[in-house]
């Protein structure tokens, strides 16, 4: 069974694997981290996590996000495609379309959750 903070469907060896890229951060990424987390697999709660490219995603119909601690931020890939939410990012964007989330600022939560959901939408129009 996986961990309790994990995705429900996600199975233990991919959560062991979360656990422990957590683990191994700083403790104000792993605090940065873990509440970006919470706010995806809350607003993308079917989804399955695992890592991909070296840091926790979440899987439902595609990726729908990565969340990965840098040494001064939290990131957020890949971006979003509707443009309304696009411009309300704009303060975040990194040099590719990413989120970047600063260490030293406060997480904007809510709009974090609005990015999972529009990836998650995104996904399931494209699945069919």
């Amino acid at each position: 069974m996986a961990p309790p903070d994990a995705g429900p469907h996600t199975n233990v060896a991919d959560a062991a694997a979360v656990a422990a890229y957590i683990a191994a951060l700083p403790p104000p990424a792993q605090a940065a981290l873990q509440a970006v987390r919470q706010v995806a697999l809350t607003a993308a709660p079917q989804a399955t996590e695992r890592l991909s490219y070296g840091m926790p995603t979440l899987f439902d119909h595609g990726v729908v996000v990565h969340i990965g601690a840098f040494k001064r931020h939290i990131g957020l890939f890949p971006p979003v495609d509707d443009a309304a939410l696009r411009a309300e990012l704009a303060p975040w964007a990194g040099p590719k379309g990413n989120l970047q989330f600063q260490l030293d600022q406060p997480l904007p939560l809510a709009l974090i959750a609005r990015v999972v959901t529009a990836r998650l939408q995104a996904n399931r129009g494209r699945a069919g």
